[in-house]
């Protein structure tokens, strides 16, 4: 069984393929400069209809955290973590998403993390590690 990946639509390609290049991509607002995510056809702060692409530098902080101790699909075998990271040029930007690479004890709230790209299919999904000194 493969496992499981995001439908890409023309409003959604820039974030799901952006891994590709290791890029971590948002919308931006050219009006006011709000970070905007999910994608959305107009800025959700001031309204405006022009929006930029921009890539971020993918680092980050864990806001909050589960570990799945249950066997949900056969591709993901527990335990793992999934968390809510704040993205660092915009802590309102919040992406639901694993922690990676680590123990799931070592997880904790504020727990800085980087993101790394997993492909699934065509897209390339954003997960984090925790960053290492």
């Amino acid at each position: 069984m493969a496992k499981p990946y995001p439908a890409i639509t023309p409003e959604t390609a820039f974030f799901w393929t952006g891994g590709a290049q290791g890029r971590l991509r948002f919308q931006r607002c050219t009006a006011c400069r709000t970070y905007v995510h999910p994608p959305q056809p107009r800025c959700t702060a001031c309204l405006g209809e022009t929006l930029e692409i921009v890539d971020v530098s993918g680092r980050a902080t864990v806001a909050t955290h589960t570990v799945n101790m249950h066997p949900w699909h056969p591709d993901f075998p527990p335990p793992y973590v999934i968390a809510i990271v704040e993205i660092e040029e915009a802590p309102y930007v919040r992406l639901t998403t694993r922690i990676i690479d680590c123990d799931p004890a070592e997880v904790t709230f504020g727990l800085p993390v980087r993101v790394v790209f997993e492909q699934q299919g065509p897209a390339y999904l954003p997960l984090f590690a925790p960053v290492r000194p």
